[in-house]
């Protein structure tokens, strides 16, 4: 009788949902499946006046904007049937239940509305493990009357903290995943207790921070800076897990991105005549 691995090392996973494990933005789908303009731009006004965290814009605009006032929980469920998510992320958890004698806990952290989240990853990763912008309705009309939580910026770290403290995770057991400025704060904070944190974008802000970047389309493109931070696996072993799960490894190419801006120095003033 073959003997059942033992899980000696137990970590957190923790990803960001837009443009991280989907390749939209909900806020956008959202504003073009109401025929709502200028989202960008009302995106980027909020932005530059710093009026809240980064990331918690759509939820600014959900709860203020008046065009956006007659959205209801209907339409977010609706919106997160509309996005387009990244390959396997079922085949990402299922995989990461038991690594050796490593078990990763698969956690979803955005700013983007719960309804949302929740209906675009239905069936694939638990309700429970998500941990998205939540919202108060009124009862009489549908509409939203106020927020309860939004993970953004800070908030991302407070409900990572929860969750350490929930499934008693070490500090340097969190991986955490994103793609842009609202993610700075959270990977800093992972960044500063010894954590994992990956970039899945080019964003120049985001891969400054992270130790590792890698992208492509495909889900499971971050168990390979996992599989060699954490259990310390070669590129031959990773090539052979992957194949072992019916997947070849193409292109795997690493890369230092420097990023340099050069411009032209200005005439130094000559030094005054004694």
């Amino acid at each position: 009788m073959t003997a059942k691995k033992t899980i000696t090392k137990h970590y957190l996973l923790a990803s960001d949902f837009d443009k991280t494990l989907s390749f939209n933005d909900s806020g956008l789908i959202l504003a073009e499946m109401l025929g709502i303009s200028g989202f960008e731009e009302r995106v980027d006004g909020l932005s530059r006046i710093h009026l809240i965290q980064s990331g918690g814009e759509l939820a600014y605009l959900l709860l203020h904007d008046p065009e956006f006032r007659r959205v209801r929980r209907e339409h977010l469920i609706e919106v997160g049937k509309r996005i387009r998510l990244k390959q396997n992320i079922r085949l990402l958890s299922q995989l990461l239940r038991n690594v050796d004698e490593y078990s990763f806990d698969f956690h979803v952290i955005s700013a983007a509305p719960e309804e949302v989240i929740q209906s675009a990853l239905e069936g694939i990763i638990p309700a429970e493990r998500i941990h998205g912008t939540r919202f108060r309705y009124k009862d009489d009309t549908g509409e939203i009357e106020s927020i309860v939580r939004v993970p953004a910026g800070f908030g991302k770290v407070a409900v990572l903290e929860e969750l350490e403290a929930k499934l008693q995770i070490s500090h340097g057991h969190v991986v955490y995943v994103g793609d842009g400025s609202s993610d700075i704060h959270v990977m800093l904070h992972v960044n500063r207790r010894d954590g994992l944190t990956i970039a899945v974008s080019e964003t120049k802000h985001i891969m400054q921070i992270a130790r590792r970047t890698i992208l492509g389309e495909d889900a499971l493109n971050v168990m390979v800076p996992i599989l060699e931070e954490i259990p310390g696996w070669d590129s031959a072993r990773i090539r052979a897990f992957f194949e072992s799960q019916g997947f070849l490894l193409h292109e795997w190419s690493k890369v230092r991105t420097d990023w340099i801006t050069v411009t032209r120095a200005t005439a130094r003033p000559s030094a005054a005549l004694e």
